[in-house]
């Protein structure tokens, strides 16, 4: 059952911009909307690329609504997050 839409939309809700939203691949557009959601509430929002993922149907989802603030290649999303919760 999809439910990733329903996780960002409580973590927008109850921790705003102190969240850190990464769409990673998937099938379909679960979580796109969430994506957004969190992104209002000032969450950064990292999109694994099409290029490393498997099915870049969730995070392309999430570039193609303008969601994303940046797109990364697989291998350097770890590092970027560890590089924001410092901030």
């Amino acid at each position: 059952k999809p439910s990733v839409d329903v996780m960002f939309r409580s973590l927008a809700e109850n921790a705003g911009k102190n969240a850190i939203a990464v769409m990673l691949t998937g099938m379909g557009d679960d979580g796109a909307a969430g994506t957004g959601e969190m992104k209002h509430e000032g969450a950064p929002v990292i999109a694994q690329d099409e290029r490393t993922s498997v099915v870049w149907g969730m995070p392309g989802e999430v570039v193609k609504r303008g969601f994303a603030d940046e797109v990364l290649p697989l291998s350097k999303i770890a590092a970027r997050l560890v590089s924001l919760a410092k901030d």
